[in-house]
C-alpha cells in the first residue's frame, strides 16, 4: 500500500467544524477572511479534499489562530 495510491483511502480528519464553532465564526466568514472558494472549504470541511496547499492550509490555521495539528488529525 503506497502513500500515493489514490485508492487505498487516507485517515486523515479536518476538525474545522470544531474549530469554527469554537470560534463563533462560519464556513462564509472563513472564506472572506483566508480567500478561498466556500465551495473548496466545504470539500476540506467533509473530509473529500485528496490535497491542501500549504498556502491555504497557513491562511486556514492563521484565520483560525491555530496550528496544523489542531485542524488535521490522523484517525485509526
Amino acid at each position: 500500500m503506497s502513500p500515493a495510491d489514490p485508492e487505498d483511502g487516507h485517515a486523515i480528519h479536518c476538525r474545522l467544524d470544531e474549530l469554527l464553532a469554537a470560534r463563533g465564526m462560519t464556513l462564509t466568514e472563513l472564506s472572506e477572511a483566508v480567500g478561498v472558494s466556500l465551495v473548496n472549504l466545504s470539500v476540506l470541511k467533509n473530509d473529500r479534499a485528496r490535497a491542501i496547499r500549504f498556502s491555504t492550509l497557513t491562511a486556514i490555521c492563521r484565520a483560525l489562530d491555530c496550528q496544523v495539528g489542531d485542524l488535521l488529525i490522523v484517525e485509526g
